[in-house]
This record gives structure tokens, sequence and C-alpha cells, in this order.
């Protein structure tokens, strides 16, 4: 952001090629101080014609200069940027490495479902293919494969091991943040491009999800690399690029399915009015795009829905055992009306009054939250402003001027997504929001890099004031909300951003350092308040399905209400404290609330069979807590960190240890691999979470009963019932998963082969934990 390099990255000074018109004027022009036209942003291509013919093909930079040395060109870039872009740029790639790789392997096995998923395929081709959780391929995912396919080839080449399963999605993180880069700097600056790969790699949710192993480190990388196919794309106007838009984009279907599409309206939209090319040839672009996507996701859905469904596993997340269900369904519609079928909370949830969703407050308020805001808010404000102060530059520019389609391209991208995430009714979780980190970053890097360029105009200086200030105002209110983590840096946030707002108000007329320690003081406080965040996320383990960023205190959210359980009551952020579905956490209505109630026991004793938590397993044995972490771990739900109610490091300051998996205890490792080889499951257990645990912790399948949250009707009684009788399973596993719990019912396949074990097979303990021994029926049975 120095005078030096300024640019407008225009092309209004290039001169066409031969045989293409004259390119249209645009609003946005070099300021009389900007440099010469040997610093515009490389690669920089042709201007397109104005008019609605045939591109003519883009100038090649450097054209007739002796080719240097490979080393050279990695490390000097290209002739015409500034010497220190290229080095800087790779400094930020490696920074960005080095930060995500600290303290890596604290996480452990992060989310154990899709761990074990990895450790299948690992083992098993099939398991790869399909997005097994276990070897023996009795039930997938509740998503397609791709995410699980970089981190099982690199546990089949390198082990199974933490580091194995997350270095993968290190790698995302790097290769997003210099897409985000790369397509920012071609229209803009390299300057532009560092800021917003910084402001990438610094977004605490963006440290916390590219270290972990959920889908959404690919989606986020696939998001970004399409939204930058379709710019290249607006340059010139060449198919080749809408082709590779269309395959990113059906690959990122194979990682979180119908989420990939978020951003498609957007972008088609832009593309059509803004391309280079002729309509006609525009809309030919689109179809051949649409055929592109449909070929790169469908190829792999073909095959599951065309394989006999006898010899594939479930797919896991469906009623019916199938993946277009599962797509429209459970992974489409139902996460934006809340009618799930088999989720946590029970399907058929909607919306309650005032904005309520069962998964947390909706409206469009939600990006700003106690529950989402610290996770990507950060500068989403001055994002937004920004955005309009981009637009408004280049209101009068001609159809095809790429400033403008760049903005409304990464723009439309983060608006469609942040819309969708504010008022879905269904399952939402704060990581989610990963998703908008790469097109928040492209356009705050943009937006500085224009009004930087016109800051000898008052009204731009005091736009960019203007992001800083809301900026630092914001970054307060955040920090605030975790009023005793580092207590001073709110006020630095504050202060140090309104004074150096009030510096780039006059940034035009002061000198040069004067400028540039107003711009250093605006860089330093826009990113302190993630920068700490997130380096709080990179310095904390993270385990568990709900993972969220930041310090511990600075997300809260449950499945509904305030924070709780649905229909838990006003102040309930999650549990203890939170009734489930009780009354403002008091633990009253039959014991329906906890701790000290039921899940649902009776009168809020925690009894039942223990389905009372803390205190109550769930669903353990006579209130003392679940068997060895079966259930939720520890007996309880709290909030808390660093094994507090899970594994070491808990949810991040989120939800306690919801959905984690169990402690297996050397006992019960020792029990499970007894005879291993001669089944196909040594063990099945209600839920994955929990038969994760135990697979990963044998290396042997463990059977999944009822996917996810022991709902899926997967496998049936029968089937279960002709597996034992085959031999093929050793162990029922006591306790564990959702089933007959949230979601479940008494009649549930589940209960009914829970039920049925416990009354027709010898209990086995190992250690804390219980099993029942398939191969020892009872005396009678």
């Amino acid at each position: 952001m120095t005078t030096e390099h300024d640019r407008t990255g225009a092309r209004e000074g290039t001169e066409p090629s031969a045989g293409s018109a004259p390119s249209a004027p645009s609003s946005w022009s070099p300021p009389p101080t900007a440099p010469p036209a040997a610093t515009i942003a490389a690669e920089a291509p042709a201007a397109p014609p104005a008019a609605d013919g045939p591109t003519a093909p883009a100038a090649v930079p450097g054209a007739g200069e002796p080719k240097q040395p490979l080393a050279r060109r990695l490390w000097r870039g290209r002739p015409e940027d500034p010497r220190w872009a290229r080095p800087a740029f790779l400094a930020l790639l490696l920074a960005t490495g080095l930060l995500y790789l600290y303290n890596l392997s604290s996480s452990g096995y992060a989310n154990s479902f899709y761990s074990a998923a990895v450790q299948a395929g690992s083992t098993s081709w099939k398991a790869f293919f399909f997005g097994s959780l276990d070897a023996g391929n009795a039930i997938t995912v509740d998503k397609p494969p791709a995410s699980l396919w970089p981190m099982a080839l690199s546990v089949r080449i390198f082990g199974l091991s933490s580091w194995a399963i997350l270095v993968p999605e290190v790698i995302m993180a790097v290769l997003t943040v210099a897409v985000v880069y790369a397509a920012v700097r071609r229209r803009f600056s390299p300057a532009a491009g560092l800021i917003a790969g910084a402001v990438l790699a610094l977004t605490p949710v963006a440290a916390l999800m590219f270290r972990f192993n959920n889908p959404d480190a690919l989606l986020a990388l696939l998001m970004a690399l399409t939204v930058y196919f379709v710019v290249r794309g607006l340059e010139d106007g060449r198919t080749k690029w809408l082709l590779w838009a269309g395959v990113a984009i059906g690959f990122a279907f194979l990682a979180k399915t119908l989420q990939a599409f978020l951003i498609l309206p957007a972008l088609a939209l832009v593309y059509g009015v803004c391309a280079p090319v002729r309509l006609k040839k525009r809309l030919t672009q689109l179809a051949l795009a649409t055929a592109a996507i449909v070929v790169s996701g469908g190829w792999w859905v073909a095959i599951v829905e065309l394989w006999p469904a006898s010899s594939r596993p479930y797919i896991g997340g469906s009623q019916n055992n199938s993946f277009l269900e599962l797509t429209f369904g459970y992974n489409g519609l139902g996460r934006i009306n809340g009618d799930e079928t088999g989720s946590v909370g029970g399907g058929g949830g909607g919306r309650g009054g005032g904005g309520m969703g069962q998964w947390g407050e909706t409206g469009w308020s939600r990006m700003f939250n106690s529950e989402v805001g610290s996770q990507i808010s950060w500068l989403l404000p001055a994002a937004l402003i920004l955005l309009v102060a981009g637009l408004v530059l280049t209101r009068k520019a001609a159809r095809t001027d790429l400033a403008r389609a760049s903005f409304l391209a990464w723009g439309g991208s983060l608006l469609m997504t942040a819309a969708v995430f504010s008022y879905m009714a269904g399952i939402f979780h704060q990581y989610y929001t990963v998703a908008l980190a790469p097109y928040l970053a492209a356009v705050v890097g943009m937006g500085v890099s224009v009004l930087w360029e016109e800051r000898s105009r008052l009204w731009a200086s005091l736009t960019l004031a203007g992001a800083v200030t809301a900026t630092a105002a914001w970054g307060y209110v955040l920090l605030h909300r975790t009023p005793d983590y580092l207590p001073w840096l709110k006020w630095l946030v504050l202060v140090g951003g309104l004074a150096a707002a009030l510096g780039l108000i006059f940034v035009g007329r002061l000198d040069r350092r004067l400028a540039l320690a107003s711009v250093a003081a605006a860089v330093v406080t826009c990113l302190a308040g993630p920068a700490a965040y997130t380096l709080s996320t990179v310095n904390s383990g993270h385990t568990g399905a709900i993972p969220t960023a930041g310090p511990a205190g600075a997300s809260r959210m449950g499945f509904g209400g305030r924070g709780g359980f649905p229909g838990g009551g006003e102040g309930m952020r999650g549990f203890p404290g939170g009734g489930m579905p009780g009354q403002n956490g008091q633990g009253r209505q039959n014991g329906q609330g906890f701790p000290g109630g039921g899940f649902p026991g009776q009168n809020g004793q925690g009894q039942q069979n223990g389905q009372g938590f803390p205190g109550g397993g769930m669903p353990g044995q006579n209130g003392q807590g679940q068997q060895n972490g079966q259930g939720f771990p520890g007996g309880g739900f709290p909030g808390g960190r660093s094994g507090e109610g899970g594994r070491t490091g808990g949810m991040g300051g989120g939800m306690g240890g919801l959905l984690n998996g169990a402690q297996v205890g050397s006992e019960a490792k020792k029990l499970l691999e007894r005879d291993a080889s001669k089944y196909t499951w040594v063990a099945a257990s209600i839920g994955s979470q929990n038969a994760a645990s135990y697979q990963l912790a044998t290396g042997d399948p463990v059977m999944a009963i009822g996917g996810f949250n022991g709902t899926d009707p997967s496998p049936t009684l029968a089937q279960f019932k002709k597996y034992v009788d085959q031999g093929k399973i050793h162990y029922f596993i006591s306790g564990g998963g959702m089933g007959g719990g949230m979601g479940g019912s008494g009649n549930s396949t589940s209960s009914q082969i829970t039920s049925w074990v416990e009354k027709n097979f010898k209990k086995v303990t190992a250690g804390s934990a219980t099993f029942y021994d398939l191969t020892q029926p009872t005396t009678g049975s």
C-alpha cells in the first residue's frame, strides 16, 4: 500500500491487438500522480473490445526477452512486477504454512467420524471410493467422499497419524491463499493480492478449518478456484476458463453437495452480462460450463446410484439408501427449511418464533451475533463498505470492465453465501462460515486497492477511513465479548483504529512517512483482533464434530434457542445450565433439563439408565455417566476446554464435547483385537462417533449402527441378526450414539437392535467399558 507501487491495473492505456476494437474508457482512471504503465499488474492481458465482437488474443508480457533460469523466475516473478512482489508473496505462503502447521498434532484425530473414514479408505479401495466409515463397508459418511480422498492417500503413504490426516488440509490453506492472491493481483496489484491473502490467512475460522478434517477446507479451496476461473474468463472470454470453473464446482459438489452451488447464480449472471464476447457465445459457454459441472460431479453419483445396493455400503444420512435423497433432503433443502429427517433435532423443525431456528438465531444479523461473529465477521463491515465503493467507482465503466466484474464476482459470491447462511433454518454450525473467507478477503484487497488509488479525492479517503473505523469499532465489540481474553487488546484496536482512520482522511495530503505510518497503523489495528483469535486457535487442539475458533467463550451455540437445544429457554448457552428442552436451564419438566435433569429421565434426577448428564450417561448405566466415554464424553456436556467432557482440547470454546469420540481404554482395545482377523467387524456400536473411536484405536472395522446420529435405518434388525448368525460381528458396544435419544425413538432400528442384543447375549466388561459378546448367546436365548 505504498505510493511507490500505486497502480490501478487499468487497461485503458494498453494498446489493443491488431484488428480488435478499441476498448471503451472506464470511469475509474489512474490519478495524475500514478506510476507509469510499466507498473501495471502482471499478466494483465490486452483490453477486450467494448463491442460484442471477437476477443483479440492477449499480449504476452516479456515477449522477445531472453528466458531466465527457473529459480530466478520463481524468485523474481514477472519483469513488470516490483522487485518485492514475488518474495513477499512467497513469504506469505511460507508464513501461512508454518502458522497452520504449528501445534497441528494437538487436535489428534480431530473429527473422529471423518478420520475413521480416512483410515478405512487407506486400507480398502472400495471404502475409499464410496467414503465408507469402515473397511467392512457397512455405511458411508453423510457426505460424498472427495474431501476424504487426499487424506486417505496421505495415510496410505505415511501411515495413520494426526499429521498424515491434517497436513493435506494445511496444504489446501496455502493453495487457497495463493489462488486468492493470484486472482486479485491480476487486475489490481501485488499489494492488493498480499492484503487479500493476509486477511484470509488470519481469519479465525480459516485457521480452524484448514487444520481440521471436515470437508470445508477442500470446499473453500474449490470455491476460490471457481471464482478465479470465472474472472479469468471475464478477461478474455475464452471458453476453457468456464469449463475449468465447471469442473471445480463439480468436485466441490463431491466435497459438500449442494453448498457448492450457492455461488452459481451470482457467477452465471456476472459472466452472462460482463463477458467480452457476443451474447450467443456467452450463453453457449454457460451451457458448456453446466455440462462440465454435471460430468465432473455426476460421474460418482451415477456410479453409486447404478451400483446394486446389496453390494455397496448404505448411504449414511439417508433414510432410503439413496445418495440423491441425501443430496436434496438431509444435505439439501432440509438445511434451508429445517426439515431434516434423521438429524440430531429430529427433523421437521423449521423455524421457531422471532427468527429462531432449531440451530440458532436466524436473520440478517446472524453473521454478527455472539454465536458466529468471532469466527468470520471481523472485516465483514469493511468488506461491505469496500464492495459498495468499488462498484461506485466503476459505475460508468463499459459493460466488460474487469474491475467492476471482479467486484461483482467476488462480492456476489460473498453476499449470496452469507444470505443463505443467515436465513437457513436447518443444521448450521459456525465453521460453515469458512466458505466466506476467500470472498471476503478478495473484496477487502480489491477495495483497499481502488480507494488507495483514488485517495486524492476526499470521498475516497473518507470511505477508506470509514472502513477502518467500522473495523476498529466492530473489533472492539467482538473482543469485548470475551472480556477476560487480552483485555487490553480491544482498546488498542479501538484507539489505534480511530487514530489510523483520522490519518487516512488526510493521507492524500500527508508526506510519505506520515502516509505510510497511517497505513501501517490501519493494517495492524484491523488485523490485530482476528490475528489474536487465530493465534489462540492454532495454539489449541480441536476435536469433535462441532469445533469453533478463538479462545474459550468466543462462540456459544447449541442446537436452538439462544445457544441451547431445541426449545431451550432464554439465556441457555448450551449446558450445563441449559435445558433440553427444559425451561431456562432449570432442569425441570420431568427432568428434561440438565444437569440434574434426565435426558429424558424422570423428575430431574438424571436417572433411568443414566439418561441424564452430567452424572448420567447417554445412555450409560444407572446415572453413573457413560461407559468409558460411550455417549457424551465424561458423562457431561460442559462448554469447557482441555478435556472437560471429552478429548483434550474440547471444542475450542464452543459446545464442549458434543458428538466427540469415546476414550478407548487399553483393556477394551485388547478385547476387541483378540481374534480380530476372524470377523468382518470386530464390534458394532450405535452412532458413528463411538464406532469411529474404537476403529481408530484398534485399526479394525467397527460397524456404526444407524450412521452418524444412530437414526439411519441401517442395518435393520433382520440384517443385523443375519450378520450375527454368519459370525461377522464379534462384540456389541454398550451405549454410544443418539438412537432412541436425539432424533430417535424407542421403535428406531438402533433401539430394536440394542434391546435384542441386551436380552440375548452375554455381557462382558473391559475396564470401565461394557460389551456384549455376539458369539456367546445367553442360556435359553
